[in-house]
């Protein structure tokens, strides 16, 4: 590259590194225009607080609530909360398994709150492995995450959304395209990336709508499932524990759907550098949105379980359609449009959340360096998006797509395990470390406990799918060795990967974060 090729940017100096930063040189693109009536000291200031190359604090209180709300209330508790009847085949154990599941999902993030003030990284539970655990486990994690769990969710979402929104030009007896559902979920993916990539505070105020709009989809399944039980409409509940299911695995199971239903509670951490006044916000966003998710949840499935018998939450493949369509008459329509936009906010806050445990994780050296990158534009980690949104894509492709996120959410729980087990770890090695929010040991003991029983248990319930998942995981290990480990690779090697990340660095417009001296 030449040395006077440079990029040119608005703001007053810009510094673009290549990802080798020990030998390359930087491209210096100084705009500011000479003047000597200010103070330097000022202006200096300034440049510091508003010209450098970082992930601005963009998120307050209701938008942490909203991030939280969000990525739990997507399509999963309108769609398939049979997972738990099936297993436990009564109403009162179903409604006894969705408690006990927010209760274990509390526990967790009161956990993640001392993580998350003690360690205030983005990143999440990758930045917390990392930091308590080393280099390798954290690699292992971001390897499972990036290549299973992030796309195939999105992929996912991206279907769910789709098959709302193509559903009524299509006759119930006709099946939709397989094509149609791909090309509307590629090109849903594609734009909320791009949302999340250029326009960071519209993406958050659309998120505080769609937080309220999910809230009403839900209370309004709420009040209709209290108005049906007021009218005398007891039947489903008046002998709540018969034929309850007593075999452990299935319980397991079960617990594993009701868990499922309430993921995404510790997404907020992976944008903690984001967050203004972290250490207030963060905690507070996580008290107020998982009482809410848990009394919401409970009372929603008191809703269904009103409406429906078990054998008819199980037949159904949409809970809220079938309930709407059995006791809503002619405002039916509403559940299919709140169902689509749940999934739509929900796969917004997926792909702004995920991108940023990737630029973590390519900032500490276990992804490629680009995706270490922000846009000087709009201070977004835009490399990290673009690649997530590629995979996402190429997942909506994959035919056994649902069979990959199985296979890996074993895994997804050891990790999590993992994290949390972190609070006990730090404990005893680091008793001096500053916490802001000290949590009780009990906590994180009862929560590694569960953990540890729902990672073991599935064991001989499902050995073949817990197998392909720790295949997954431990395929990555020759990756890490031979992307992370081998620092002297030859200069040729070297070379095409710094060129390959300057021509994706000038097409993204991005640089290097530049941190506060």
């Amino acid at each position: 590259m030449p040395a006077n090729d440079e990029l040119q940017s608005p703001s007053s100096e810009m510094v673009l590194l290549t990802p080798n930063l020990e030998t390359a040189p930087s491209i210096i693109a100084n705009t500011t225009p000479a003047s000597t009536n200010k103070d330097p000291q000022r202006e200096g200031s300034a440049e510091s607080n508003s010209s450098r190359v970082v992930m601005k604090k963009q998120l307050g209180l209701l938008e942490g609530v909203a991030i939280i709300l969000g990525i739990i209330f997507g399509s999963g508790i309108f769609v398939s909360p049979k997972g738990v009847i099936r297993e436990v085949e009564s109403v009162g154990t179903s409604l006894i398994i969705w408690i006990l599941c927010g209760l274990l999902s509390m526990i967790g993030a009161l956990c993640y709150a001392e993580l998350g003030t003690a360690i205030p990284k983005s990143g999440g539970d990758y930045a917390y492995i990392y930091e308590a655990y080393g280099s390798l486990p954290a690699f292992l994690y971001l390897w499972d995450a990036m290549m299973i769990f992030v796309p195939t969710t999105n992929a996912i979402m991206g279907l769910t959304f789709a098959s709302y929104v193509l559903q009524p030009f299509f006759d119930e007896a006709c099946d939709i395209p397989k094509v149609a559902l791909q090309l509307l979920a590629a090109v849903t993916i594609c734009f909320l990336t791009y949302l999340n990539s250029y326009y960071m505070k519209l993406t958050t105020k659309m998120q505080n709508i769609i937080m309220f709009t999910k809230i009403a989809a839900l209370v309004l399944i709420i009040i209709v499932g209290l108005v049906w039980m007021c009218m005398g409409n007891l039947e489903n509940f008046k002998q709540p524990f018969e034929n309850t299911e007593t075999d452990p695995g299935k319980l397991s199971v079960a617990f594993y759907s009701g868990i499922f239903s309430y993921a995404g509670w510790n997404y907020l951490n992976f944008m903690t550098e984001e967050l203004r006044d972290p250490y207030r916000n963060l905690p507070r966003a996580i008290y107020i949105s998982l009482p809410l998710v848990t009394g919401i949840y409970v009372l929603a499935n008191m809703a269904y379980l009103a409406v429906l018998s078990p054998p008819e939450m199980i037949a159904s493949n949409a809970i809220a359609v079938t309930f709407g369509n059995k006791i809503m008459g002619g405002f039916a329509f509403i559940i299919p449009i709140m169902v689509a936009i749940s999934a739509f906010g929900g796969l917004s806050v997926h792909i702004m959340t995920s991108s940023r445990m990737c630029f973590v994780g390519a900032r500490n050296g276990h992804m490629p360096a680009i995706l270490s990158h922000i846009s000087m534009k709009s201070y977004t980690p835009l490399p990290s998006l673009a690649f997530l949104c590629l995979l996402s894509i190429v997942m909506l492709v994959v035919s056994d797509v649902y069979v990959l996120i199985t296979y890996a959410s074993i895994v997804e729980s050891f990790f999590i395990m993992l994290s949390v087990s972190a609070v006990l770890y730090f404990r005893y090695s680091r008793p001096t470390m500053e916490r802001p929010i000290k949590v009780s040991l009990w906590i994180p003991a009862v929560f590694v406990v569960v953990c540890a029983f729902l990672v073991v248990v599935p064991i001989y319930v499902a050995p073949y799918e817990v197998g392909m998942g720790v295949l997954i995981t431990l395929i990555g290990i020759p990756f890490y060795y031979v992307g992370v480990v081998w620092q002297n690779k030859p200069k040729w090697v070297q070379h095409g990967i710094d060129s390959m990340t300057f021509t994706c660095q000038k097409l993204f417009m991005s640089a290097k974060e530049q941190k506060q001296e």
